[in-house]
């Protein structure tokens, strides 16, 4: 019986959510399976792959073939890795103590790396955030001193409007004296 590694589609529309199962070749996508080995959720940033490390590199042993995005998965989890490492193993080229040595070193390389690049990341969003502040400040600053200029302008008006009612009125007592002399004679 041939076997494939492969996903299983779960989840809602346009928020998918994979379970990786090991399934006949003839089996449908989310038909009957023989065995799950983990999941894989593309939604959360990195995407987030749930493994039975030793499950799967059991499989990979006999001769389950793949698709090209589980491929991809294993790949990534070392899967891979560690079947070129025992390969190395049974062909005499190392011991089995060194091949473990190997493939922890590059486990700890891969999340050093991750973990760079996770630190790179949130120092973008960060210098992106304070970007972001700044032209906000920036237009807020603009809006503030448009306002008090308008501000300025009617405060002006107001002045320049309350100027000539305030002359009249001055004028009007002077103009009702000399009447009011004139009817006293």
């Amino acid at each position: 019986m041939a076997t494939k590694i492969r996903l299983q589609r779960h989840g809602r529309k346009s928020y998918a959510f994979y379970s990786i199962v090991i399934a006949d070749v003839r089996a449908p996508r989310d038909g009957k399976f023989i065995e799950k080995i983990g999941t894989y959720n593309p939604n959360t940033n990195p995407a987030t792959v749930d493994l039975k490390f030793d499950r799967a590199l059991d499989w990979v042993l006999k001769g389950a073939q793949p698709t090209d995005t589980v491929r991809n998965i294993l790949s990534r989890e070392g899967v891979y890795m560690k079947k070129h490492l025992l390969g190395g193993v049974a062909k005499g080229a190392f011991g089995e103590a060194e091949a473990e040595a190997k493939f922890e070193a590059w486990k700890n390389n891969k999340q050093s790396g991750l973990a760079a690049l996770k630190t790179k990341e949130e120092e973008a969003k960060k210098a992106e955030a304070k970007a972001r502040m700044e032209a906000e400040k920036k237009v807020n600053e603009a809006k503030a001193k448009a306002l008090a200029e308008k501000k300025a302008a009617e405060e002006a008006a107001k002045a320049a409007a309350e100027a000539p009612a305030e002359a009249e009125a001055t004028e009007a007592p002077a103009e009702e004296a000399p009447a009011a002399e004139a009817a006293a004679e």
